[in-house]
C-alpha cells in the first residue's frame, strides 16, 4: 500500500542545452525556486531588521533551533523516497528525549551507554514500523499513526505528566552546546547527515532503488529489487535518525517532558514535502530537504522579530504544508504529462 508516489520532473542537461535562454530560465524556475525565495526572504527581512536579523546571534539560533527539525524532516524523507510516510519522527522523538534523560538520572547509566541504548530503540521501532507495512499491508501512515500514538502514551504513563529533571554529564550536555568555530554542532550534524544521505540517494543502488519502488513498487518487483527488504531498511534508518535527533533535544532542554516534541511533526513533514518540489520537483531529496527547512526557519524567525503572535508559527506550517503537498501533486501530475507524451508519439 502506498501513501505517497515519488518521480522527477527536473530537466536533463541534453534539454537545457536545446532551450533558449528565456526558455532555460523558465524551466530551472521551478527547480531553484524555493532556495531563491530562501535567499529573497533573507534579503527582505534583513533590510526590515537590520539590527537583528543579519546578525550572527541570530544565525546561530536559527541553526541551532531549527537543526532538530532539519534532522526529522531526513529522517521523514527516506521513507518518502519509497512512497510510503512516517509520522513516528514526531511522536518518537517525545519518548526518545525522556529515555535518553530517564536513564541517566534515574537509572544511573553512562551516557555513551544510553546514547546506544536510544538509537537501538530507534532502530527497533523503525523495524516495527517496516513490518507493520510491509508485512501486515497496512498503510505507512495508519500504521505509524498508531505506533506513534503508542510511543505518547508511554511517554505519558512514564512521566506521569511531570517533568523528568536531574544533573546531566558534561559530555552529554555538549552533544548539543558544543560550538566548532562559531557555529552550533548541530548543525554540523545535520551537514554530515545530508552529506551521506546525498551521497546514498544519488550515487549508490540504494537510492536508485528506493525511488524505483516510491515510483512504481511493482514494476521495481518485476525487475528484480527486493522492495520488502528495502521498504523496512527505508524505516529503520529513518527510526535510527528520528533517536538522533531525540537525543540532540535530550541535551538541549536538559529536562525530559511528555508536552515537548509532538510540535516537531508538523514542520518535520513541512520540510520533507517542500523537499519534493525543488532541486529535482516531483521527488523528495536531501538538499530540497535543506531548502524547505530553510525556508521555515527563515520565515518564521523574521515574523517573530518583527513581533508575529504565538499562534503565527504554527499556522505558518500549516500553510506551508497544504501548498507544499499541492505543488507537490502538481509536479507529479505535471510529470506523468510529459512522460505520456513520447508514448502518444510513438504509437502514431
Amino acid at each position: 500500500m502506498q501513501s505517497i508516489k515519488s518521480t522527477a520532473l527536473e530537466p536533463t542537461r541534453a534539454e537545457l542545452a536545446a532551450m533558449g535562454p528565456g526558455e532555460r530560465a523558465a524551466k530551472l524556475l521551478p527547480v531553484y525556486g524555493l532556495p531563491i525565495l530562501t535567499l529573497l526572504l533573507i534579503l527582505f527581512f534583513s533590510l526590515l531588521l537590520p539590527a537583528t536579523f543579519p546578525t550572527m546571534l541570530n544565525l546561530r539560533s536559527i541553526l541551532g533551533d531549527k537543526a532538530i527539525i532539519a534532522m526529522l524532516s531526513l529522517a521523514a524523507m527516506i521513507p518518502m523516497m519509497a512512497g510510503r510516510i512516517d509520522l513516528t519522527v514526531g511522536y518518537g522523538i517525545v519518548l526518545w528525549h525522556i529515555m535518553a534523560i530517564a536513564l541517566q538520572t534515574q537509572f544511573g547509566l553512562s551516557w555513551p551507554v544510553v546514547v546506544l541504548i536510544v538509537l537501538a530503540m530507534g532502530c527497533f521501532l523503525g523495524l516495527l514500523n517496516g513490518l507493520l507495512v510491509e508485512l501486515a499491508q497496512i498503510d505507512s501512515f495508519i500504521a505509524t499513526l498508531g505506533t506513534g500514538t503508542v510511543l505518547y502514551a508511554l511517554a505519558l504513563w512514564y512521566t506521569e505528566g511531570r517533568q523528568v529533571i536531574g544533573m546531566l554529564p558534561k559530555g552529554f550536555t555538549s552533544i548539543y552546546t558544543m560550538m566548532p568555530f562559531g557555529i552550533p554542532i548541530a548543525a554540523y550534524y545535520v551537514l554530515a547527515l545530508a552529506l551521506l544521505l546525498w551521497i546514498v540517494t544519488e550515487y549508490l543502488p540504494i537510492g536508485r532503488y528506493l525511488y524505483a519502488i516510491g515510483a512504481n513498487p511493482r514494476a521495481a518487483a518485476l525487475n528484480g529489487i527486493p522492495t520488502r527488504r528495502y521498504v523496512v531498511g527505508a524505516f529503520v534508518a529513518s527510526g535510527l535518525i528520528g533517536a538522533l535527533a531525540g537525543i540532540v533535544l535530550a541535551a538541549r532542554l536538559r529536562i525530559g517532558q511528555a508536552s515537548v516534541g509532538l510540535e516537531y511533526l508538523l514542520p518535520a513533514l513541512v520540510g520533507a514535502f517542500l523537499g519534493s518540489t525543488t532541486i529535482r520537483p516531483g521527488r523528495v531529496n536531501v538538499w530540497g530537504t535543506i531548502a524547505g527547512v530553510a525556508i521555515l526557519a527563515v520565515g518564521i524567525s523574521g515574523i517573530q522579530q518583527l513581533g508575529g503572535e504565538f499562534y503565527i508559527e504554527p499556522l505558518f506550517n500549516g500553510v506551508t504544508l497544504l501548498l507544499a503537498i499541492g505543488l507537490a501533486g502538481y509536479a507529479q501530475r505535471k510529470r506523468g504529462k510529459v512522460r505520456l507524451k513520447p508514448s502518444r508519439t510513438s504509437g502514431s
